[in-house]
């Protein structure tokens, strides 16, 4: 089961539980297509994962009163007819009208059997509850999940993990705990958020006959490796080191010069053609014997002209000097990108309105922590962590500004644009200077010309997938990040859907 790479369409949308209702909807009602074919489609789909994964041993499903109950019947019936041994549980009063098994047999299990059929079973398929479906599961659906989770079998959940909220990732009461979830059409937003994203396992979209999603409108996207493959800047090649991007680095007051030079570094490896850093005189010797390849400034002493890009804020402090040094690096780079993180976040987070003055007149791109967040919103940690994706779209239409909002999925939000969604990464990155190695990254993007959001979608992806690649658990280093970006660069996911079925559409291993 544990793989390695995501694998993504370019396109892939991530809808709200009532923006998946609205493409359900619209699929029947203004396409013409049947409910009867979605959920076949949906079902058989379902079902030759099911027998790709899982090819031995009885196949036992819980099934709801809804439509989840329904792809639930087409999963057993197209196995039955493969020649699979199958059986159900009832999770209601009540099955699924229709009861879509076409005559064949599906055996229904007493409700006092499930627990050791559950036990018994080579997998087991969840197809309780939907993506209409909020607060915590009811009984008898409660008990069933309990029995499912303690019967120590594979589980597949169908479009969700029954208990999970589709929108907001939360898990209020019983949840299943899935080993792959198959979800239909797209992966829906809630089950890339956590909790919610621990309960699925390995997540699979398959396309089912849904009208083309661009002609929807949908409130957030993945940053999958085919999106951030076709954002990619390519080098000219008759480039040379002063068009290939000048990124001004403002980092490392003195006593802090690590953060400068991780900052650095990881822009070198990103691609920049030239890096200034901008760091107090002390930290000179180590800065230039570290990342040799930089261009060292006095920060004090005025700033090179002709820079396309910013990246201001990691160890540079939080002091009347660093404020100074701040909107001195803003003056010398009218109109160029900027990226503020850490103290530059402090800084402006006490200044607003100066904020909104320069987002006015270029792109700024901010990336907060949930801590450095609440200092622009006045609410507490836990309540941004809660609420990511809004509070992520408030910061943006509020400063004017794309914000990357770090975290686990870190998310990216920009004025009038679709969230945007992280696929790669995990909590190997949980330690200190991953952030600054992710401001290096996405900075040399913006100095190769890339747009504000564009940069930090790629930038966050590729940091993510270097780290993937690396491999290290919990002894990765935001260095060996930056040492292994040329790999993710050249590999950014898997390069064919699984089993090489053409309607899988996203494809993301467990994140751990």
């Amino acid at each position: 089961m544990r793989h390695a790479d995501v694998y993504g369409w370019p396109a892939v949308p991530l809808p709200t539980a009532a923006e998946s209702a609205e493409q359900d909807r619209a699929a029947r009602a203004e396409a013409g297509i049947p409910e009867r074919v979605l959920m076949e489609d949906a079902g058989r789909s379902a079902a030759l994962l099911i027998q790709r994964l899982y090819p031995e041993g009885r196949v036992v499903a819980a099934v709801g009163g809804g439509h989840n109950g329904g792809d639930a019947v087409v999963v057993l019936r197209s196995l039955r007819a493969w020649g699979r041994d199958v059986a159900f549980v009832r999770a209601g009063s009540r099955l699924p009208d229709p009861f879509p098994s076409h005559g064949y047999e599906l055996p229904e299990l007493k409700p006092e059997e499930a627990a050791g059929s559950f036990a018994a079973a080579g997998v087991i398929v969840d197809g309780i509850l939907g993506t209409g479906t909020a607060g915590a599961p009811r009984e008898p659906a409660a008990s069933l999940i309990r029995a499912i989770n303690a019967s120590g079998r594979p589980v597949v959940a169908l479009d969700l993990p029954s208990g999970v909220d589709a929108t907001t990732g939360a898990v209020p009461g019983e949840a299943v705990q899935a080993e792959v979830t198959v979800t239909f059409g797209s992966p829906k937003l809630g089950l890339m958020l956590h909790p919610a994203r621990g309960a699925c396992g390995r997540l699979v979209a398959v396309e089912i006959g849904f009208p083309p999603a661009a002609a929807r409108a949908f409130g957030a996207e993945l940053i999958t490796p085919g999106w951030a493959a076709a954002r990619r800047p390519a080098r000219d090649p008759s480039g040379h080191k002063g068009t290939s991007g000048r990124v001004l680095v403002l980092a490392g007051s003195e006593g802090m010069v690590g953060a400068a030079a991780i900052t650095a570094e990881a822009a070198v490896r990103a691609g920049a053609g030239l890096v200034h850093v901008a760091s107090a005189a002390a930290n000179r010797a180590i800065v230039e014997s570290v990342v040799p390849e930089t261009i060292f400034v006095d920060r004090e002493a005025g700033l090179p002209p002709g820079l396309d890009a910013l990246v201001a804020g990691p160890g540079m402090g939080k002091d009347a000097a660093a404020r100074r040094a701040l909107e001195a690096a803003l003056e010398a780079t009218p109109g160029k990108p900027a990226l503020l993180d850490a103290d530059a976040l402090t800084l402006m987070a006490a200044d607003p309105e100066a904020l909104r003055a320069h987002a006015a007149g270029r792109p700024i791109v901010l990336t907060p922590h949930p801590g450095e967040a609440a200092r622009f919103t006045g609410g507490s940690v836990a309540q941004i962590v809660a609420r990511r994706p809004d509070v992520a779209r408030e910061l943006a239409e509020r400063t004017g500004c794309v914000v990357l909002l770090k975290g686990q999925p870190s998310v990216i939000a920009a004025p009038g644009a679709p969230l945007l969604v992280n696929t790669t990464g995990s909590s190997d990155v949980a330690s200190a200077g991953m952030g600054d190695q992710l401001s290096g990254t996405i900075g040399a993007l913006l100095a190769a010309g890339l747009a504000a959001r564009d940069a930090a979608g790629v930038g966050l992806f590729f940091a993510g997938r270097a780290a993937d690649l690396a491999a290290r658990g919990r002894s990765l280093s935001p260095r060996d990040v930056s040492a292994h970006l040329h790999l993710a660069f050249a590999r950014p996911g898997a390069r064919t859907p699984p089993f090489r079925l053409p309607f899988v559409s996203f494809d993301q291993p467990p994140r751990w």
